[in-house]
């Protein structure tokens, strides 16, 4: 048995106001290639299939496109719902789906059994027994209480969540006794687990009351296919319990991480092995740190073909200086480069280092233009629009305090 382990699609995305279709339409059809040469029995997508809870139509047809696709490849298909899902929208085509092969789970059952699915291989027969949990909402599993503090509040939903798996994994292995057979058992999740290391795309889930669940509150089944987190790895030490990641980067800083689904493999009952299958970039972008000088010789070796697709850039500058000329200048370093720069922003430690000498300055030695501007440069103008709203921030700021400085009637005539 061989299941295909993705999640966070976050179809519908926009980055930075560019639209992710094509890369996201790149993807799926890359992924539906692996499933005949791989000989895969089931692909289980473990939350965020969508990135807002009202998608726009395009990613609504992606989303459809792809289900039909993986019918016809007679694969079965298993979809959980994550935090950026609607449970209204995921279970408005969910009946029909389930007549493609098409499993999904948007929320939290009253009756555990609907989150109970066999799994089956490419011969027809069962092949493993599934905890299909989604996304667990708090108003799910526990009832608040008005007297109950923030601590309180957090371990009963982290008890809930134990609790709910628990549940599950019983009711598997009562089917497994039940079919008189060595399944295997496999749960799913969309969560944050501790220890693990997030990115700048991921939102929290259970904001003011659980930020992470403990590895002691999964069952032992023999996968745990998780969902959430954008970067792939492994949940405290445990082989078997596995983020597998975006199949795209949703933020500059998972550029560092080689994109992956995971093939995981069961024999005899087994859990054998598990096989990161490596996602191509099919958007080209690109992180440049360093002085004007040295982002300038790193733009030099960008690609310049003229028919391969513009790179997208993060651009952070490193300089002791304000300068307010900086957007021109890197307008005039990528103005013949086949570019464009999404964001440019100053290096965190030269942000820190002007907090830390300004720490050491008393407010008599500053104008109001230099306390404005070491205000402004704490925030992000990254495109023309932007940068736009800038010039008139400081038009008015310049206004307030001119009439501010303009002596009042009284004054003149003391």
């Amino acid at each position: 048995m061989r299941i295909l382990h993705t999640s966070d699609w976050h179809l519908g995305q926009h980055f930075i106001t560019k639209s992710r279709a094509a890369e996201h339409q790149a993807v799926i059809n890359w992924l539906l290639e692996q499933v005949t040469p791989h000989q895969i029995d089931a692909v289980i997508i473990a939350g965020d299939v969508f990135d807002t809870g009202a998608p726009p139509s395009y990613a609504r047809e992606i989303y459809n496109r792809f289900v039909v696709e993986m019918h016809k490849l007679e694969c079965q298909l298993v979809i959980l719902g994550g935090n950026h899902d609607s449970v209204a929208t995921l279970n408005e085509s969910r009946g029909l789906l389930a007549h493609l092969n098409a499993q999904v789970i948007a929320q939290v059952q009253n009756d555990l059994e609907e989150q109970l699915l066999v799994l089956n291989d490419n011969a027809g027969e069962p092949g493993a027994i599934l905890c299909a949990i989604p996304y667990i909402r708090p108003r799910d599993v526990i009832t608040s209480n008005a007297n109950e503090s923030g601590v309180e509040k957090q371990q009963a939903l982290g008890e809930a969540i134990k609790e709910h798996y628990k549940k599950l994994f019983q009711l598997a292995d009562n089917k497994r006794k039940e079919l008189k057979t060595s399944l295997p058992i496999i749960a799913t999740g969309h969560l944050t687990a501790m220890g693990v290391k997030s990115s700048e795309s991921v939102r929290d889930i259970y904001i003011g009351s659980l930020e992470a669940v403990p590895s002691s509150a999964f069952p032992p089944a023999d996968y745990i296919a998780l969902g959430h987190i954008h970067r792939p790895q492994i949940v405290a030490q445990s082989e078997q319990i596995r983020y597998c990641g975006s199949p795209i980067p949703l933020s500059f800083d998972e550029l560092g991480t080689q994109k992956q689904v995971l093939l995981v493999d069961f024999n005899n009952g087994k859990l054998s092995e598990i096989q990161p299958l490596e996602v191509p970039l099919f958007q080209p972008m690109e992180v440049i740190k360093g002085d004007l000088k040295a982002i300038e010789a790193a733009l030099k070796t960008l690609p310049t073909a003229d028919n391969a697709l513009p790179t997208w850039l993060c651009i952070e500058v490193e300089t002791q200086d304000y300068l307010n000329d900086l957007q021109q200048r890197i307008q005039a370093m990528t103005a013949d480069l086949n570019v464009e720069v999404l964001q440019l922003r100053r290096a965190r430690t030269d942000r820190q280092d002007r907090i830390e000498r300004q720490d050491t300055e008393t407010l008599a030695e500053l104008t109001p233009e230099d306390v404005f501007e070491r205000r402004l440069t704490l925030e992000s103008f990254d495109n023309d629009e932007e940068q736009a709203r800038l010039t008139r921030i400081r038009q008015q700021f310049r206004e307030i305090v001119a009439e501010v400085e303009q002596p009042q009637p009284e004054e003149i005539n003391a």
